[in-house]
């Protein structure tokens, strides 16, 4: 039987990452994905400049922007200017580009891709994992990395990620030209979205400009605020590529590995609760996934429960405070913009997280309390 040390079912962002790792350490590593080429994604694309430690490559090539200034609006008025700590920015990027960027790296190393290759059953027979397709093309591995998205079926097969899957509701929208929106400055709008929030996004050459919300799987009535939002960024309501997506937000600690299988990025419900920032956890998890995979290959590990120890204190533990922030800030919009973004420091300690400088936990009993007290008066 040919065999690969490891096959990885996703080529995104955190996929193409923990091939990467894995094929430069002279793991063979064989990623599958359904699509036939990279598509076109309109998601935000935004993530923390801080990234850049999980690659020994320069990311800067598919760097659309560079972000130094957030500003915040409670429905499109009501301003709050936070500045970005100069040694590290929030960059923009094409989620289509930045899956094939990182791909391209991966197969550089020796990783090999399969396109058109839509999983349709998973097992394991002697310790060796066969993955078999639609159109029965079969292919095995000693691991396997499960990092096909929000909408996987596979974590839940194997018993991966929290056993209840809560989803933000999201619209998505590329927009060709720049709009009134300023070189380097991103927006996030509180109210419009009930339970969520709206943002916009600059590109070299266009923007992302989406809605979402992230509590109770509330619906989102898109159309109705994309024709208030659009034209205060100088679009016509009726302009650009729309995507309507759920995706998976962290919703509780969870297993994220098995008998050597592991789940990494958006299926394994990485997505922070409160900004919904995807891009930094699918990176980290696939990176963290292969050191932990690469150590239990070679032996020095007994199993892979390294893997979901490392990502419970590396992110977890954040996410947990940045769930809880969410509940009570996305019930109680109006207090919490004018106490959670308002406040003097509030927009620098936001810039820090979006930054990864900084965790939920460093806020968030001050946050929660000044919330809910506030409230009850």
């Amino acid at each position: 039987m040919n065999s690969n040390d490891v096959v990885i079912i996703g080529a995104g962002a955190a996929g193409a990452t923990a091939a990467f790792h894995l094929a430069k350490e002279g793991f063979k590593v064989q990623m599958v994905d359904k699509s036939s080429g990279f598509v076109l994604k309109p998601c935000a694309g935004g993530m923390a400049s801080s990234v850049q430690q999980f690659f020994p490559f320069s990311l800067d090539p598919i760097v659309d922007e560079i972000i130094k200034e957030v500003n915040f609006t409670w429905r499109l008025s009501d301003l709050v200017i936070a500045e970005l700590p100069g040694e590290s920015p929030f960059w923009i990027v094409k989620r289509e580009k930045l899956d094939e960027y990182i791909s391209t790296q991966a197969l550089e190393q020796g990783a090999k891709l399969i396109t058109s290759f839509e999983v349709k059953e998973i097992y394991r027979t002697k310790n060796i994992w066969s993955i078999r397709s639609s159109d029965d093309r079969e292919i095995h591995a000693k691991c396997i990395v499960v990092a096909d998205g929000s909408g996987s079926n596979w974590a839940k097969k194997f018993n991966l990620g929290p056993k209840n899957l809560h989803y933000a509701s999201t619209t998505s929208v590329r927009l060709e030209g720049k709009g009134f929106l300023k070189k380097g400055t991103s927006i996030f709008d509180f109210g419009l979205v009930k339970y969520g929030f709206a943002w916009a996004f600059p590109l070299e050459d266009s923007v992302n400009v989406g809605v979402g919300s992230f509590i109770g799987n509330h619906s989102v009535e898109s159309e109705k605020i994309l024709k208030q939002l659009l034209p205060s960024l100088g679009f016509d309501p009726q302009e650009g590529l729309k995507q309507n997506s759920k995706l998976r937000v962290w919703n509780g600690h969870s297993k994220l590995h098995g008998e050597g299988i592991v789940v990494v990025g958006d299926a394994a419900s990485l997505c922070d609760p409160f900004l919904a920032e995807g891009l930094r956890p699918s990176i980290m998890s696939g990176y963290e996934a292969s050191i932990h995979l690469g150590n239990f290959l070679k032996g020095d590990s007994k199993d892979l429960s390294s893997y979901t120890s490392s990502m419970k204190k590396k992110w977890g533990n954040s996410m947990a405070w940045g769930r809880r922030i969410s509940q009570v800030f996305y019930r109680f919009p109006k207090v919490g913009y004018q106490l959670g973004i308002k406040r003097p420091t509030a927009p620098q300690r936001i810039a820090q997280i979006l930054s990864g400088k900084m965790g939920y936990g460093d806020i968030a009993q001050r946050v929660i309390k000044r919330l809910l007290l506030q409230n009850k008066y």
